[in-house]
C-alpha cells in the first residue's frame, strides 16, 4: 500500500510516516499543499493523509481541487478542529475520515486500515463519447473505428474533457490537470492544444464533439 501524507507540521508527518512504514507500507512526505496535491494527482496512491492547514494552498482547496479533477482514492483528514460542524464540512467536501488533532497513533493506523479495506470502485478504463473511444490504459483514441494519434498533452486534455463529457471545463481547470499548477494560466496553450485536437477527430466528420462555450471554456459531447 502507498500513502502520501501531506502534514506540513515535521514533528507530526515524521510521527505519521514512521508510524505507517512499521506497517510495511510505503510513504511519502510533502509538506506543501500545492506540491501534495501535484503528487497526488500524478503517482498512484492507495490513500492520502491531508492536514488542513498547509502552507503554498490549504488542506479544504487540495481536496476540493482533487475531487474535481476526478481523484476518487480515499482521503484521510488531520484537524485540529472537533467543531461538528466543521467535521461536517469536512466529510462533504469529499473526505473520506478524519482525525483530530492531538491524535493517538493506534486509532489512525486503525482508520487508515479501515479504508483501505474498502473495494474500490469498478472503472472503465475505457470512455466512449458517441463514436468516440478513449482507452485509458494503452491512451489509444479511436473515433468510428479509426485509431487518432495523439501527442502525450493532447491525450491528457481530451482524456479530461470525456471524462466530465457534456460539462463546461474552464480553460484553468484543464491547464491545472494537463500542465500542473505551476503552469501560467494565462497562456493560450490550452487553446492551442485544443485547435489541435479539433484538426485530428473533428475535422473529418459531420458531427463536431468539441465545443467552445465563449468565455467560459470547452465541452466534448456527443
Amino acid at each position: 500500500m502507498r500513502v502520501l501524507v501531506i502534514e506540513d507540521d515535521p514533528t507530526v508527518g515524521a510521527f505519521v510516516k514512521r508510524g505507517l512504514e512499521e506497517q510495511r507500507w510505503t510513504v511519502d512526505l510533502v509538506a506543501d499543499g500545492a506540491a501534495g496535491e501535484a503528487l497526488a494527482r500524478s503517482q498512484p496512491y492507495d490513500l492520502v493523509i491531508l492536514d488542513l492547514r498547509l502552507p503554498g494552498r490549504p488542506g479544504p482547496e487540495v481536496l476540493r481541487n482533487l475531487r474535481a479533477g476526478g481523484f476518487e482514492r480515499p482521503v484521510l483528514v488531520l484537524t485540529a478542529q472537533d467543531a461538528i460542524d466543521a467535521k461536517v464540512e469536512t466529510l462533504r467536501a469529499g473526505a473520506d475520515d478524519y482525525v483530530t488533532k492531538p491524535f493517538a497513533l493506534e486509532e489512525l493506523l486503525a482508520r487508515v486500515e479501515a479504508l483501505a479495506r474498502r473495494p474500490r470502485a469498478l472503472v472503465s478504463p475505457r470512455i466512449v463519447v458517441a463514436d468516440l473511444e478513449v482507452d485509458l490504459d494503452s491512451h489509444q483514441v479511436r473515433r468510428a473505428g479509426q485509431v487518432i494519434e495523439l501527442t502525450p498533452k493532447e491525450f491528457l486534455v481530451l482524456e479530461y474533457l470525456a471524462r466530465h463529457a457534456g460539462k463546461v471545463m474552464s480553460r484553468t481547470l484543464i491547464t491545472e490537470y494537463a500542465w500542473g499548477y505551476h503552469f501560467d494560466p494565462g497562456t493560450n496553450i490550452v487553446d492551442v492544444v485544443i485547435t489541435h485536437l479539433r484538426k485530428k477527430l473533428d475535422a473529418t466528420h459531420a458531427k463536431k464533439l468539441i465545443t467552445t462555450v465563449r468565455g467560459v471554456g470547452y465541452v466534448l459531447k456527443g
